[in-house]
């Protein structure tokens, strides 16, 4: 993984390692609240403290989840200061939020600590929720803060894409969806001329 900063130029990456296999990392994104990074490969959520320096990495392992992950989004509207919620697409057609804390992680115990952290988490301690929305591979979530919707899509061609309320995850209500022929791969969202645009 690398942190960037705004001028494009790459400050420091760290290479995970899972029992000396490597594998993808097939989504990530920042978690604000917590001041992490958040990356997921393969049936492995990680939860990265970028800010430890030098030989302290302090890296937190998710594992094993249910299915393979494909994507994941932080959703920005906490304003818990010691929690953030994480929307992740799977390639069973399952959409997950999944909240993590502090308390979970431990990260106020881990920074007095010098030598690298890495800790496996079992997932069952954590508040995890999913509902299956697609019948294929999801290939992007986004939470749209200005629509406080997520957004979800998929090459399924009747549930194509997703867009409603992070409640519906939670529940079996219907939900707002589209179909298109062969499926979503992609999608996003305009501010200021209040438009979805999704491409196939």
């Amino acid at each position: 993984k690398k942190v960037i900063n705004p001028q494009r130029r790459s400050l420091f990456s760290y290479p995970f390692y899972f029992h000396q296999d490597t594998a993808w990392i097939t989504g990530c994104d920042f978690l604000p609240q917590l001041k992490c990074v958040v990356a997921v490969t393969e049936r492995t959520v990680i939860v990265w403290d970028y800010k430890s320096k030098g030989s302290q990495n302090n890296c937190f392992i998710i594992k094993p989840m249910e299915n393979g992950l494909l994507c994941v989004c932080t959703v920005t509207m906490s304003d818990h200061l010691a929690k953030d919620n994480i929307i992740m697409g799977d390639d069973k057609g399952y959409v997950h939020l999944l909240t993590v804390t502090s308390d979970h992680l431990g990260l106020k115990q881990c920074k007095g600590k010098k030598e690298s952290q890495l800790q496996v988490l079992d997932p069952k301690t954590f508040n995890i929720v999913k509902r299956k929305l697609h019948d294929d591979w999801v290939v992007k979530v986004k939470y749209i803060s200005d629509l406080n919707c997520f957004g979800s899509c998929s090459s399924d061609s009747i549930h194509s894409f997703v867009l409603d309320d992070i409640k519906r995850l939670e529940d079996n209500l219907p939900v707002k969806e589209f179909s298109v022929p062969r499926g979503v791969n992609a999608f996003t969202y305009c501010e200021k001329a209040k438009v979805i645009v999704t491409g196939g």
